[in-house]
Parts: C-alpha cells; structure tokens; sequence
C-alpha cells in the first residue's frame, strides 16, 4: 500500500490519503473542509479511485470534508459507532477491516479522546488521530473523553505494535511528520518510559487546557459529516 501524508496549517491536522497500488482504490483519512480543492486534485493527479473517508473520530479544531467528498467521488464515510453520528454511511468497530482493492485497512477502537476515537492499520504504519501524537497525546477534558481508557488504548493497543510500525498522528504542533511505536513507548513524556496509569491520570485531569476554538462550530458541523448547520437548513 502507498500512503500519502497532507497537512492543514490553520488546524495543524494531518489527513492521510491511502491507496492499493495495483487497483488504485484509495481512502482519505480525517480530510479537512479548506482542503477539499487540494484533496481533490491530488486524488485526480494520482489517478486514484476514491472509495472511503475514514474519520478516526468526531473533530473538534477543523470541519470534515466527508460529506463533500462522498458527493463528489461517491465515497463510503465511515466513522465509529460510538459517534452519535446518523450521516455514516458505514458504521465500524474494532476489528474490522476495510477493504481496498486487494489490501485492507484495520480498525482499533482506542477511546479515550472521545468515547469513539478509532486508529487505522496497514502494514508498516498506524494512523492515530488523536489518540497519540508525537510525544504527547490527545486530551481527555471534554467530548466523552477518560483519561483511564486513554492510557489502556495507548498501552495495550498501540504499544502493543511492532518497534518499527511507524506513527502518523493527526496532529503536530513542532513541524514533526512521524514517529515510531519503540520510541513513543520508551520516550512518550505523557504516556511511555514507565508512565503508571495512576500518574497518566493525574496529569491528563489537571491540564487545565483552553477549549478548542472552533469547537462550537465544528462539533456539530462533524456530527453530520462536515455540514453545515445553514446548509442542513430546509429552504423556506
């Protein structure tokens, strides 16, 4: 499988669009809305069969372009079904596969974030959302998230995965495009080196972090696939 990495520097987000070589059938993870015209020209360059927008969970900091892209491509969305979402076209769990012409893509379900936060898998590679990122993690304060099931993802599901798989976060902050499970498990200042999940706790609960600044309208804008609210409006 080929991958490419795509970054959206007003969210600092990462998509990641992901393609079997031999039938050219792709999916895009955690597309942007302001990075549609971007997506959809690499897409067409490439020469790639847009067949899946795969969400690893609800965002708060951007507004999806699933729904734009499923309209214009005839994309499946697929987001978890813990996502209160009724947009999905398909609604996974862990340990499903998502099939790609003759590859596929695994599904770990990783809570913690949120209640519904997923990280896909293919050979070589993981991309986790905001479960983990590069020396930090995704945090716990709002949005169903559990410091408790955060750390019990991150250790017993991702560090779990080969030293070399490398990690594609949906976020980076410091210009820093990937990282490895041997050394976010040795060198992880929140969640690695030895971190107890007592001490994981602790910190994740008094962070005292800002709200996103978009979350009063992205959140509602991504329970229904990146539309909207005036334009899920009924003309009248």
């Amino acid at each position: 499988m080929e991958s490419r990495q795509l970054f959206d520097p007003q969210s600092s987000t990462y998509s990641y669009l992901v393609w079997d070589k031999a039938s050219r059938e792709a999916a895009l993870i955690d597309p942007v809305d302001e990075q549609l015209e971007r997506d959809t020209r690499l897409i067409r360059e490439l020469d790639l069969k847009l067949r899946y927008v795969l969400e690893t969970h609800v965002h708060t900091d951007h507004i999806t372009s699933a729904n734009k892209l499923r309209k214009r491509f005839n994309a499946i969305v697929m987001v978890h079904e813990n996502s209160h979402t009724k947009c999905a076209d398909v609604l996974i769990k862990g340990g499903d596969f998502v099939p790609l012409g003759t590859s596929k893509i695994g599904v770990l379900f990783t809570p913690g974030h949120t209640d519904s936060d997923v990280c896909y898998v293919i050979p070589g590679a993981v991309f986790t959302g905001d479960t983990l990122l590069i020396g930090d993690c995704g945090r716990t304060d709002f949005q169903s998230g559990n410091a408790g099931s955060l750390y019990d993802s991150i250790t017993q599901q991702l560090f779990t995965l080969t030293d070399e798989t490398r990690v594609y976060p949906g976020h980076d902050f410091n210009g820093r495009s990937f990282s490895t499970i041997a050394d976010e498990r040795l060198h992880n200042p929140r969640a690695g080196n030895g971190i107890t999940r007592d001490q994981f706790i602790s910190t994740m609960n008094n962070l005292q972090l800002a709200p996103p600044p978009r979350i009063h309208e992205a959140l509602p804008s991504n329970l229904r696939c990146g539309t909207l609210a005036l334009d899920a409006a009924p003309a009248g």
